[in-house]
């Protein structure tokens, strides 16, 4: 991928000063762990973790304590989202800003704490994507998706989350799991999948040659292949197999590989809102 640092507009900084975890700190390995196992099994485990809950946003782990690579990895996300919120703002004409909040371990977020072991999300009540920047090595590293864009891919997945808030989506969605219990997790399939569809119209767009030249967001030769390979590396079936358990379709919350895959292809090649509906499809 091509692109430009810019001013960093689209970043709220909360390294280092994240809600501290008390108690023995299990890493972001233990975290991803605690994440399938809680996939596979249905239970919460990180509810078993002491954590506090005073403040939002805020803590006493202490200043940031940075590298060069990581300042450089915050400048790609500032970047990323610049040119993702550029693009909604073009197809969407109700589109409002959002920014990443960017955490390490634990932060406080509109939505309750929230944990690195969760992986980047977006919580509506405050509008916000939450990023742990840890996660872009666990996505090469444990998962086999490595590359700018297969990251990109997952902050534009999130803003997808963002575009269904605005849109009136998500919450028609929240609405109908609550009035159908049996629903709740074919419900968060489909939703889960129209926001690959929503990140791959995105891609569409930072596909178009001569981007980079108006120091725009532009895909090289291989990046999209590396944006299918992220999706494809967190499908439910994927993520059950790795924990060592079976598959299983009823507690699927993201949907499998061949259908993320198939779905961020689908805003891939289109480049259009309309080719996502999840909800009107019989296939998903």
């Amino acid at each position: 991928m091509r692109w430009t640092a810019g001013d960093r507009s689209n970043v709220e900084d909360y390294r280092g000063r994240g809600l501290p975890v008390r108690g023995a700190s299990l890493g972001l390995g233990g975290f991803v762990l605690l994440l399938v196992l809680s996939w596979v099994t249905g239970t919460n485990f990180f509810s078993l973790l002491d954590t506090s809950s005073s403040g939002e946003r805020t803590g006493s782990s202490g200043p940031v304590a940075s590298s060069p690579a990581e300042e450089r990895e915050v400048d790609f996300v500032d970047a990323v989202m610049n040119d993702i919120q550029q693009t909604w703002t073009a197809v969407l004409p109700r589109y409002q800003p959002t920014r990443v909040v960017l955490f390490r371990d634990a932060i406080e977020s509109g939505c309750g704490v929230g944990q690195s072991a969760t992986g980047p999300f977006y919580c509506p009540q405050d509008q916000r994507v939450y990023l742990d920047l840890g996660f872009f090595e666990e996505l090469s590293q444990k998962f086999g998706a490595p590359g700018d864009f297969a990251r990109a891919y997952v902050i534009a997945h999130e803003v997808g989350h963002h575009v269904q808030r605005l849109t009136g989506i998500e919450a028609r969605v929240r609405g109908a799991q609550h009035d159908d219990p049996r629903a709740v997790n074919p419900l968060s399939v489909r939703l889960e999948l129209q926001a690959d569809c929503f990140a791959g119209v995105w891609g569409h767009t930072a596909s178009q040659q001569g981007r980079s030249a108006q120091g725009k967001v532009e895909l090289e030769p291989g990046d999209v292949e590396q944006g299918l390979q992220a999706a494809a590396s967190i499908g439910d079936d994927r993520l059950q197999r790795m924990s060592g358990g079976r598959v299983a379709p009823e507690r699927f919350t993201h949907g499998t590989s061949a259908q993320r895959v198939e779905w961020f292809r689908r805003g891939l090649t289109s480049g259009r809102p309309d080719a996502c509906d999840t909800f009107a499809s019989t296939t998903q």
